[in-house]
């Protein structure tokens, strides 16, 4: 399936800052059953200092914004061809170690409601790893419910798990939390997802991707109690949150900030 992406990312500000600088991790990655046909980055306000592909393989941007500005938009547009594998991503294929993905990070470090919910999910007799992640993921969807304006971009797996609610990132980082806990090296995933109900979105998605021997690693949208399809594209990869996000920097100011995005993900019809 053919992939139509259109985001666009505008920050205001009340007053300007005296320096911003922002890494940019936008770009759709290429393999693994996915094809980037054409991918562009606009910027209005900023200017592009340099660009390169960090530790976990994903390409960056690196943003100086303007001085005096008052108004920054990012406007990223491409197409993509998906190939459905099951969520099946295969090989590892970074320089970054599998080792490296199997430690906490302040996000996903285990508490009470984690060790609780893995210790709730012991193999079963001649299960499969495979299968026992499955369950993981079901077990995620019905003691998270999916509520939009509880959580943040600090909240934590712990925090999530704990108050019972959250967004895709919650559910991503409660999964990588408790695969970990299993002692199976876990990761996060930020990308697209093509929504059967919408064109229009306000954010880009998220899901976690899990080492399952002879398999490599799986992808598990516990969010939407599916693995990645067609309708998915794989754009950052990292431990947690912090290492994929699509938009993150440092800001010297005493203005406020406003963010809004505008997503829109559609099938292309004129392949």
């Amino acid at each position: 399936m053919r992939l139509s992406i259109s985001h666009v990312t505008t920050y205001t500000y009340d007053s300007p800052d005296a320096y911003a600088l922002l890494q940019l991790r936008l770009k759709p990655r290429d393999g693994h059953g996915q094809h980037v046909h054409d991918w562009t980055t606009t910027i209005t306000g900023g200017t592009q200092q340099l660009g390169f592909d960090d530790e976990y393989g994903n390409h960056v941007d690196l943003i100086l914004v303007d001085p005096d500005t008052t108004e920054l938009t990012i406007a990223s547009k491409g197409v993509v061809e998906i190939e459905d594998r099951a969520g099946v991503v295969g090989e590892h294929k970074t320089f970054t170690p599998l080792w490296l993905y199997e430690a906490p990070t302040p996000m996903t470090t285990p508490g009470k409601s984690l060790r609780k919910l893995v210790a709730g999910l012991k193999p079963l007799p001649d299960e499969t790893e495979l299968a026992r992640i499955h369950r993981l993921s079901d077990a995620v969807s019905k003691q998270v419910a999916y509520e939009t304006g509880h959580t943040t971009a600090a909240t934590t797996a712990e925090e999530a798990l704990t108050a019972g609610h959250g967004v895709c990132q919650d559910h991503a980082h409660i999964m990588i939390a408790a695969a970990r806990l299993m002692g199976l090296p876990a990761r996060y995933i930020s990308g697209y997802l093509m929504m059967d109900d919408r064109e229009d979105q306000d954010a880009a998605h998220a899901w976690a991707e899990i080492w399952i021997d002879r398999l490599g690693w799986v992808g598990f949208d516990a969010a939407n109690e599916i693995c990645p399809d067609a309708r998915y594209v794989r754009v950052a990869v990292g431990r947690d949150y912090r290492d994929a996000a699509p938009v993150h920097g440092i800001r010297q100011g005493t203005g406020s900030e406003d963010l809004h995005v505008a997503l829109k993900v559609q099938a292309q019809t004129d392949q």
